[in-house]
């Protein structure tokens, strides 16, 4: 089975999302204008619209920290927002009897509307599966990790996945920048380190599985470990035919 992967990094304007004769995954906002067979998302405001948007009635998604409570109680909730300012607590949907609380304080990487307490109120249709494994990755990479997890899973392709790009003092490399649940335009790139060992991880883990990396633009892999994986093949997008 194969599996095509979007993150969500401008090398892939303008390439069809497609699934083919396979599966698609596909990262937090790309919802707005494509619709993939699993959604993957780890900050909890991008989580809160996609609720909102009814996206995860129709479509499998995958959310980090997704650990449901019941409205129910009349002391839960008042207690978890105890130390909160009112304007830092977010709220998503309608009471449905069950919700989902999580807070990010972090400045680190975040803007100003993914900080705070984030209370988000799911749809009993909603498909949604709590991210077990990995935990804390980023949600290109998870949804990678993700992927491989699948049995059936024999190749995989991975598009968008533009963090090789990145470095010190090079502005954002992602198609929904300046928007909600996004850095500003103007924002500069976080190191991609992380991102790199976590795809550098599954590579060697899942060494069954053949990859291929499709960008126009491969400078990073000197300063990578994955020219030791035997299972990752570079292409550009020019040579993908799908």
């Amino acid at each position: 089975m194969i599996h095509y992967i979007y993150g969500n990094g401008e090398s892939r304007k303008g390439f069809p999302v497609t699934r083919q004769n396979g599966v698609s995954w596909g990262c937090n906002a790309i919802y707005r204008d494509h619709e993939v067979d699993n959604l993957v998302a780890v900050d909890y405001g991008i989580q809160g619209e996609i609720i909102e948007s009814g996206y995860a009635r129709r479509h499998n998604c995958y959310f980090s920290d997704w650990n449901l409570l019941p409205t129910t109680s009349e002391i839960l909730l008042p207690e978890m927002i105890k130390g909160w300012k009112p304007e830092q607590i977010h709220y998503y949907g309608k009471d449905s009897g069950q919700m989902v609380v999580n807070g990010s304080g972090r400045e680190k990487d975040k803007v100003k509307n993914e900080l705070g307490l984030h209370v988000i109120y799911p749809n009993e249709e909603d498909l949604i599966t709590q991210i077990i494994d990995p935990k804390e990755w980023g949600a290109g990479t998870t949804a990678v990790h993700l992927a491989c997890q699948d049995i059936a899973c024999s190749e995989v392709y991975m598009f968008g996945f533009d963090i090789a790009n990145y470095s010190d003092g090079e502005r954002i490399n992602n198609i929904y920048k300046g928007s909600k649940y996004y850095l500003p335009e103007e924002a500069e790139g976080r190191n991609p380190h992380d991102w790199r060992q976590q795809l550098y991880l599954t590579f060697r883990e899942f060494s069954n599985v053949k990859f291929t990396w499709v960008n126009n633009d491969f400078k990073f892999i000197e300063k990578s470990r994955i020219k030791d994986c035997p299972n990752v093949k570079l292409e550009t997008y020019d040579n993908i035919r799908l």
